[in-house]
């Protein structure tokens, strides 16, 4: 399904901005539309008030007269006298004005309320002698008088005759005036539709320069915090570009990511200070138990030193995660799963692999090596025996390790991802590990863009899944 709404900055507010402008022309064109027609009722209402109460002669004396004070007249009056030139010479003089013994309504016509007052109103403020008054809308084809000089030359867009009949009260006769009406105006929509076409391409136009000069540095810091993110490298920092509160953003990222990877220098130099100064003396350790003559006391110790010889990779394995000094490289993430699950082999331990398809993505071969590894590890100790697949989903590698184990309390699973926390309450080697392995396994996962997912089977056991990103 298409996405409607832009994911970018940019693109929200060109939408925004262009949706604002839209209402604006609307709302613009409503208001003109309704200015349009009500001149164009003024004017055929005027003009009909103008034949009625007028005869030819007078009519253009006052035409005159008025032309005499043409410099008194504001802009709307002369616009309405002009559309009412206007519709004088679109009807032949005959049709005009016209004096018959009946009224202009025929049967089954309705009378126009609306109209009809609003002359009413002109007539009676020219203090015309209004004796009945009749306004109605007739198709001119259909009218008699038209049809007289259907024959002529004169011919008419579509519209409607609006037909006035005055009977004054001092007279039996109707004076009976038609205009044509065209239909709605469509200069003003034209003109409005290309006023909003060159509108948008220049307001939506200059601000899309001027968004792009916006969102180009903030898309550049993005992409660098990605790659910081992933890398904890500050090499390729990005020069401070733009307005001036994104150069200061940029400034202030660049020295939070001076702080950040000082830091992490320091910690690094730090743990490798507490694994040289903790491993030598294990070291030591182990050549003078073999003074031990009791072998099983000997034993034991060697499997103390052992263990705390691994608690210490481990600790120091996850604070290195992270920290990688090689870009990722693309692996069969088959012949990695075949090689750990042989090591297991080698051990005499009940590991096997599924047949699966195929699978390529970048990873750092010595950690994801290591991470599946943990899983397998967790499998064999907690479940007697693991399954090993390989699958792909959508954008995703996943490696999956299973087993018939007892599984973890649903309320437990993520609880079993933090530093030490053990799936068995005890200390004991021999039934639980150092408590970091799955926690080992996440940050590794999440190192490469990735997720570690556990999930109980329903036939019993548990399936951890590591799903990296093929891309």
């Amino acid at each position: 399904m298409m996405r409607l709404w832009p994911r970018s900055l940019l693109g929200q507010v060109l939408l925004a901005v262009a949706a604002a402008l839209l209402i604006a022309q609307t709302i613009s064109a409503v208001l003109l539309y309704r200015s349009s027609e009500q001149r164009r009722e003024s004017a055929i209402l005027h003009s009909l008030a103008y034949r009625l109460e007028s005869s030819q002669a007078e009519r253009r004396e006052a035409r005159e007269h008025r032309f005499r004070r043409d410099d008194d007249i504001d802009s709307d009056d002369k616009r309405d006298m002009r559309s009412r030139e206007n519709h004088d010479r679109r009807l032949p003089r005959a049709l005009r004005l016209e004096i018959t013994d009946s009224s202009p309504l025929a049967d089954g016509e309705q009378r126009d309320l609306a109209r009809e007052k609003a002359l009413r109103t002109i007539l009676t403020e020219e203090d015309a002698r209004i004796g009945d008054l009749v306004v109605l809308s007739r198709d001119p084809h259909h009218d008699a008088a038209f049809a007289r000089i259907a024959g002529t030359r004169f011919e008419l867009p579509d519209g409607e005759l609006v037909i006035a009949g005055l009977r004054l009260t001092d007279s039996d006769q109707w004076r009976v005036a038609r205009v044509f009406a065209r239909n709605g105006d469509q200069r003003a929509l034209q003109t409005l539709v290309v006023q909003t076409a060159v509108l948008y391409l220049v307001l939506v136009g200059i601000l899309a320069l001027l968004l792009r000069r916006i969102t180009r540095p903030l898309a550049a810091l993005t992409n660098r915090v990605e790659r910081f993110a992933r890398s904890q490298d500050t090499e390729g920092q990005i020069e401070p570009t733009g307005p001036d509160d994104l150069r200061r953003l940029i400034t202030a990222h660049n020295a939070m990511e001076a702080r950040i990877a000082a830091m992490l220098d320091e910690k690094d130099v730090m743990l490798g200070a507490i694994g040289h100064d903790l491993k030598t003396p294990l070291a030591a350790l182990r050549v003078r138990i073999e003074s031990v003559e009791d072998e099983g006391e000997r034993a034991r110790m060697a499997a103390g030193i052992e263990d705390i010889t691994r608690s210490l990779d481990d600790i120091l394995s996850l604070a290195r995660v992270g920290r990688a000094s090689e870009p990722p490289e693309r692996t069969d993430l088959g012949a990695l799963a075949a090689a750990v699950v042989e090591e297991f082999e080698d051990m005499g331990q009940p590991v096997t692999l599924a047949d699966g398809p195929r699978v390529v993505a970048p990873v750092h071969v010595t950690w994801a090596r290591r991470a599946l590894r943990n899983l397998v590890s967790n499998a064999v100790r907690y479940g007697g025996a693991a399954e090993v697949s390989l699958d792909r989903e959508g954008n995703e590698a996943v490696l999956r390790v299973a087993d018939h184990g007892p599984g973890i309390p649903a309320d437990r699973i993520a609880d079993m991802m933090e530093p030490f926390a053990r799936g068995e309450a005890s200390r004991n080697r021999e039934t639980g590990g150092t408590g970091l392995g799955l926690t080992l396994a996440r940050a590794i996962a999440e190192q490469h863009g990735g997720r570690l997912v556990l999930a109980n089977r329903p036939e019993g056991g548990l399936v951890a899944e590591l799903r990296l990103p093929m891309e």
